[in-house]
């Protein structure tokens, strides 16, 4: 697809962060600090195992997904449009000690994004509790 990009070669955790949004606005992250980019993160009472089951059941369920990377604390995953085939990265980074799960989702190619990466979130998040 020519609207595929290619996949960025900053994601993943590093000293527990996910990486920072781009300044354009289609990007949200529950790490970043300005309102633009804000989202809030996801929170879990189960056992890491069983939340990392049901987030990757529910991403899977999504149309378009592809898990590409899955630790015992991270996953990562492609969500193409169907039309189009535009490629989001998407990224939850599970944090053990305070029970959350940091959530990271960016258009790889153009600027707007007419708030498709925050409803993906928020449609996860629905799902989730």
């Amino acid at each position: 697809m020519i609207f595929a990009g290619k996949r960025p070669n900053n994601l993943g955790v590093q000293d527990g962060k996910l990486a920072p949004c781009p300044p354009s606005p289609n990007c949200v992250c529950s790490q970043s600090s300005d309102q633009l980019h804000t989202i809030a993160p996801l929170s879990f009472t189960s056992t890491p195992e069983q939340v990392l089951a049901k987030l990757k059941s529910i991403i899977q369920s999504l149309p378009g997904t592809k898990i590409i990377t899955e630790t015992d604390d991270y996953l990562y995953a492609e969500f193409k449009t169907a039309l189009m085939g535009f490629v989001d990265d998407v990224e939850f980074y599970l944090d053990r000690n305070t029970k959350i799960i940091h959530v990271r989702s960016a258009s790889r190619l153009g600027y707007g994004d007419l708030g498709v990466n925050r409803q993906r979130i928020e449609t996860i998040r629905a799902k989730f509790n």
